[in-house]
């Protein structure tokens, strides 16, 4: 029996560590970049309600999962192209040919790393996103309750309810906060506000239902309607009141429990149930899809990071790096379309939701071809026929430029551009 050949672990694990050490390096600048621009809205949360440090990362390990989600994608595909980049630059790809090593030899170690890094995307997609969701709406549930209980002061009018101005007269400390000579002005949605004053009461905290409820006992209601005036009287009163944080985090009001945090099972079972309407049942099971799809996408975009970086060699421009950028722009463009396509029911959900993963597939497969062959991205004679278009964009775009210039005076006419600008004119 002919013995199997040993694949080469050295050259592997050659390439798997050029791969790493770029991925790293771009993580971290991208990491940085991102946690800048996280860092705004999050201060405005910090000073309203004075979050001390520790609270402040626990706060921000609950957003790390969805900076993720763009952050590792974009850093693998960087990787895999700054290390074919310099593997052509430094001749080490054509040394591997001249040895007998083609580019499908060179395609394991590039698979098996992105295929790790895709499953690291899924596993914060799909585990690590709904419950730092959770954890953070609960985080700033406490946080607010918090800043509450240290507004309301004995004697002291608070708004620290929003539109409720809470009074209270004294507060038992060793009877659960039990409160005595209470008044509440009540301004939600009302022109004129409603009066309630009562003996007693207390606060309780619903953090699943993010909010709290004012438990009133042996008071009056007093509202004024025009020229109408109404008091009613109670044994018991309750107040519930939504906390909300006085910004947003993303999209999402960060009070509100949505899809971001559900899980795999309770988004496919929603998108299944009968009790919500069709739209609704779209947006669950877009999301259960999304969340599997960007992992997906993740490792299509790093196979053509390897053809993208063999583009460099010596004497030539490293165009992998503003093609990478154009790819992977151009790839959540596509997949926002899709999705808004998708939520306003004009194609199905599976077909929207993977079109773009399916899309870059085939061109991940034609551009490893076309590497394989030695032959450019574009066919010849769709290569030159670009390069014409856009070379004579340029010449007119240079020449309109000129001709702004010299009206201004900026730039001489010369005789050999008079005799252009005439004809031109002409």
């Amino acid at each position: 029996m002919p013995s199997l050949r040993r694949p080469p672990f050295l050259l592997y694990s050659y390439i798997a560590t050029e791969l790493l050490a770029p991925f790293f390096a771009c993580f971290l600048i991208l990491y940085g970049v991102f946690f800048l621009i996280r860092l705004v809205p999050l201060l405005e949360i910090v000073l309203n309600l004075g979050i001390g440090p520790a609270d402040f990362i626990r706060l921000f390990a609950y957003i790390f999962p969805h900076m993720l989600l763009y952050i590792i994608p974009m850093a693998s595909m960087a990787g895999v192209i700054i290390a074919f980049s310099r593997l052509s630059s430094d001749r080490e790809i054509l040394v591997m040919k001249s040895c007998g090593i083609s580019l499908r030899m060179l395609l394991p170690p590039v698979i098996i790393v992105s295929l790790a890094i895709s499953l690291l995307t899924g596993f914060f997609s799909v585990r690590l996103m709904p419950a730092g969701d959770i954890a953070m709406r609960q985080l700033l549930f406490q946080l607010a309750k918090e800043k509450i209980d240290k507004g309301l002061q004995e004697k002291q009018f608070t708004d620290s309810l929003g539109d409720l101005v809470v009074y209270v007269d004294r507060i038992d400390d060793n009877n659960n906060n039990q409160w005595h000579g209470v008044f509440i002005s009540d301004m939600r949605n009302r022109e004129q506000p409603i009066i309630t004053v009562a003996k007693s009461g207390h606060m309780i905290a619903e953090p699943d239902k993010m909010q709290v409820k004012i438990i009133l006992t042996d008071g009056t209601l007093h509202s004024t309607d025009g020229f109408d005036n109404q008091i009613i009287s109670f044994k018991r009163y309750q107040l519930q009141i939504p906390l909300k944080p006085p910004t947003k985090i993303g999209k999402d009001d960060v009070t509100l429990l949505d899809k971001g945090t559900m899980s795999q099972a309770e988004l496919l079972a929603a998108s299944r149930s009968p009790d919500f309407p069709l739209g609704l049942r779209t947006m669950f099971h877009a999301e259960y899809h999304h969340r599997i799809a960007l992992p997906a996408g993740c490792f299509i975009l790093s196979i053509i990071g390897l053809t993208l970086g063999l583009k460099a060699g010596p004497g030539r421009r490293g165009v992998g790096i503003p093609l990478g950028l154009g790819f992977f722009i151009f790839y959540y463009l596509l997949m926002t379309t899709t999705g808004i396509m998708v939520k306003e029911l004009k194609i199905p959900v599976v077909i929207g939701i993977w079109l773009p993963n399916i899309f870059f597939l085939l061109i991940a497969v034609y551009l490893f071809f076309r590497a394989e062959a030695e032959r450019p991205i574009l066919p010849q004679a769709v290569h030159d026929r670009l390069a014409d278009i856009f070379h004579i964009l340029g010449r007119h775009i240079y020449h309109i430029f000129s001709l702004i210039n010299r009206r201004h005076g900026a730039i001489p006419a010369k005789p050999d551009d008079d005799k252009t600008t005439s004809s031109t004119s002409l």
